[in-house]
């Protein structure tokens, strides 16, 4: 890789952005070692940043391994690489070292919201695409690059979960949220369902007014969910072998708010609109 191409690459895969400087996006270097490296990085940069700099701090690593969010983010992008790697081996796409090369490559790619691509992988069986993308909404840490829901949000509602299908069996048992050794208020559990719960109208609300503009509802849909997570590459007709300039201005600016919003956390920005902020 030239200096020009392994500067912007460094950025663009530390910052999980997955910008190029080729059409053909990562796909150009054709390298496995390059795309070892690049899925290196990018799963460190999946994860919280704050980790790294106690762990420099302290001069051990021990306390990294132990956050559970960490674990999480790092089983959730290789456990879902290697599903896809399954997948494509077992669908007979590839052989099994190609698979594993090209599944864990592009899984690791959308799950972290970077959004490189060696193939069009649209041509997979249709579980693979669909199953990255949704990755792409979870599989990133707080105090990461990434975007999405970020992976301690969807532990605290899996525990949430857990607790109340407890409560089910046992109504009067005292069961307080913990993630690691760390216990979780009520109110944490409110703001995380509120978060969800925007999250989930706004991807809803962009996605019908793509639609409304006749834009098909799987490209309509993927295109939202690639914009609010920044993802980038998205299904049908703004997938990895295509871009987003067969979309009109208006639809543009529907994906750009999309990428606004999930960037600056859906709930920090969608307070700034109401009124009581601007109140004296």
């Amino acid at each position: 890789m030239s200096l020009p191409d392994a500067v912007m690459h460094m950025f663009s895969t530390v910052s999980l952005g997955g910008l190029s400087s080729h059409d053909a996006s990562f796909g150009y270097f054709n390298s496995p070692l390059l795309e070892s490296v690049a899925l290196l990085f990018m799963l460190i940069a999946s994860c919280n940043f704050a980790l790294y700099f106690v762990a420099m701090r302290k001069r051990h690593l021990g306390g990294v391994w132990r956050d559970p969010e960490l674990r999480a983010t790092l089983t959730a992008l290789l456990g879902g690489g290697l599903a896809v790697a399954a997948v494509l081996w077992a669908k007979g796409v590839y052989g099994p070292l190609e698979a594993l090369r090209l599944g864990v490559f592009h899984a690791v790619s959308v799950g972290s919201t970077t959004g490189y691509a060696t193939v069009d992988y649209l041509s997979w069986p249709v579980f693979a695409p669909m199953f990255m993308l949704l990755l792409s909404g979870v599989a990133t840490s707080a105090g990461s690059t990434g975007c999405g829901i970020k992976m301690v949000r969807v532990l605290i509602l899996l525990k949430q979960a857990g607790r109340e299908m407890s409560r089910l069996v046992h109504p009067r048992a005292v069961q307080p949220v913990k993630l690691g050794n760390t216990l979780v208020e009520d109110r944490v559990i409110f703001a995380v369902l509120a978060f969800m719960l925007v999250y989930g109208v706004t991807i809803i609300t962009l996605a019908m007014l793509l639609v409304l503009s006749d834009v098909d509802p799987v490209t309509a849909f993927s295109a939202v969910i690639a914009s609010v997570n920044c993802t980038g590459p998205g299904l049908g007709a703004v997938g990895p072998a295509a871009n987003y300039q067969v979309l009109s201005d208006f639809e543009l600016w529907v994906c750009t708010l999309g990428m606004v919003l999930g960037r600056l956390e859906l709930l920090s920005f969608i307070a700034l609109l109401t009124p009581s902020f601007w109140r004296r």
